[in-house]
């Protein structure tokens, strides 16, 4: 019913930037938490960013001044700009959505596939 998708994933050498775009598609009637993860292979899942339904946002410690989360609930997408990069980051980062369906008014979690992020020293 509802389908998440990451883009924006890539390259980039320390100090660069890099954007992360999550979109939703499907039977939406609108949008609560939107959460960015992490995760290196062999260890597990790390929350980076999340973003409320009022916009507010919270970080994980290594990325406070770093990165920035936002969402734009019309076009049913949500960002996460990554400034200042470090190799630390380098990760597969995963978009979460708790969307709450049309017509049943159910809220439910989903998942993309994640986008790979490299960031060269």
């Amino acid at each position: 019913q509802v389908q998440v998708v990451e883009s924006g994933g890539g390259f980039a050498q320390s100090g660069g930037s890099l954007r992360l775009s999550c979109e939703a598609s499907g039977s939406i009637w609108r949008f609560k938490d939107m959460t960015w993860y992490r995760q290196v292979a062999g260890k597990e899942r790390e929350l980076v960013a999340t973003v409320d339904g009022g916009g507010k946002a919270n970080y994980t410690d290594s990325v406070k001044g770093r990165f920035t989360i936002s969402r734009d609930d019309g076009k049913n997408t949500a960002y996460l700009q990554m400034n200042n990069l470090k190799p630390d980051d380098t990760a597969v980062y995963y978009c979460a959505a708790q969307v709450v369906l049309r017509y049943s008014a159910l809220t439910v979690l989903e998942w993309g596939q994640g986008t790979q992020v490299t960031v060269s020293s």
